[in-house]
């Protein structure tokens, strides 16, 4: 295991071409980000605004039954989002789901070059490295996504498999495969599978990479026998529509 403030990596040396991410690991606030407390309540740490709840330790037992290397974040989407270019207005959030960010109130350039420059760009450009440890590694970004926005209808979807039109080769046969397994399925849902600058176009669509992200409702995997559970669900599933695809 390697540790970096910014990240860690499990499993470097897994010989599988799968490479599993986890862009929003951990809800933790370095102490040099405004004294590492955000301003907001602990409870809101704790919910889906500062990580994807469950979603490291889903990603740990599906990246070992791929026997695949992980790579994950070890610092809050609040601090800044992995998951967006730099250029994009929401790469420091100031709101999120109706509550308000008070340590990011007043963020400038200087401190949003500051946290790219120690958390973003490390973790990326490890990331980048993992992925080029051979020629033909297949990316599976994992999250999770809360059951219910603020004011917002309830999300009925088990699973949500994300993918973006300019690369659908392991997205779409993976929706068909999970709702064969009678699962509810979100087909590019509860989110748009392609935002330009998010990590999987930065890694995968850009050089070429087959990829797929994957979301599972957070209720779901809250706790370690969901994620087991889960695990242990959706790897085959995924080992075998990459075998079918011919990729």
């Amino acid at each position: 295991m390697t540790h970096h403030p910014a990240y860690q990596i499990i499993g470097a040396d897994r010989p599988s071409r799968w490479l599993v991410t986890v862009d929003h690991a951990t809800n933790t606030v370095p102490d040099w980000v405004a004294g590492g407390d955000l301003g907001i309540a602990p409870a809101d740490m704790a919910r889906h605004i500062a990580y994807d709840v469950g979603a490291l330790g889903l990603a740990q037992r599906l990246a070992e039954r791929l026997d695949a290397p992980l790579i994950a974040t070890d610092f809050s989407r609040l601090v800044i989002d992995p998951n967006r270019g730099e250029d994009d207005p929401t790469l420091v959030m100031k709101l999120y789901d109706g509550t308000i960010i008070p340590a990011n109130r007043h963020v400038d350039a200087a401190e949003v070059e500051h946290r790219l420059a120690r958390l973003y760009r490390p973790y990326h450009g490890a990331l980048a490295d993992l992925a080029g440890r051979r020629p033909d590694t297949v990316i599976c970004a994992m999250h999770s996504f809360t059951p219910c926005l603020r004011g917002r209808p309830p999300r009925p979807w088990q699973v949500g498999v994300l993918y973006s039109h300019r690369d659908e080769r392991l997205g779409k046969p993976l929706v068909a495969a999970l709702a064969a397994e009678g699962l509810c399925v979100g087909d590019n849902e509860p989110y748009s599978g392609h935002l330009d600058g998010d990590s999987i176009d930065r890694h995968a669509l850009v050089p070429g990479r087959p990829n797929v992200l994957i979301e599972l409702r957070n209720d779901l995997i809250a706790q370690a026998d969901g994620q087991i559970a889960w695990a242990d669900r959706i790897a085959p599933v995924l080992e075998r529509v990459l075998m079918q695809s011919g990729l």
